[in-house]
């Protein structure tokens, strides 16, 4: 089981390349909550990065944000993951418009390193 993430994590993963300053609340306390109540990292990871990125819960930083989540989400795991595929599979929800949480869920895990 992975350790509950707050808002104010999640805030300060933000503010590693911004202000933190949140613009969409309701998006990510919502999201927050599922991810909370889910028993699957791997879930609790797509919802943030779902509302990090499609809802755009920042002002600023939102792709760099997704991406440190995913990172956390795989050291709490113990798991290594590579870097670049992070970052492309960032860009491939954006491109391709993805919000399934399943999808979503595929793209984070082909960035683990097997």
């Amino acid at each position: 089981m992975y350790k509950r993430i707050s808002l104010k994590d999640v805030v300060a993963l933000n503010q590693r390349f911004d202000r933190g300053h949140v613009v969409n609340g309701g998006s990510l306390d919502f999201a927050l909550g599922e991810a909370n109540r889910s028993k699957s990292w791997l879930r609790a990871c797509a919802v943030l990065v779902r509302a990090v990125l499609i809802d755009h819960v920042f002002e600023e930083g939102n792709k760099r944000t997704a991406a440190a989540i995913m990172m956390s989400f795989f050291e709490e795991s113990s798991l290594s993951c590579d870097p670049d595929r992070v970052a492309k599979g960032i860009v491939r929800i954006l491109e391709r418009n993805i919000t399934s949480l399943t999808e979503i869920e595929k793209v984070i895990a082909d960035a683990i390193l097997r």
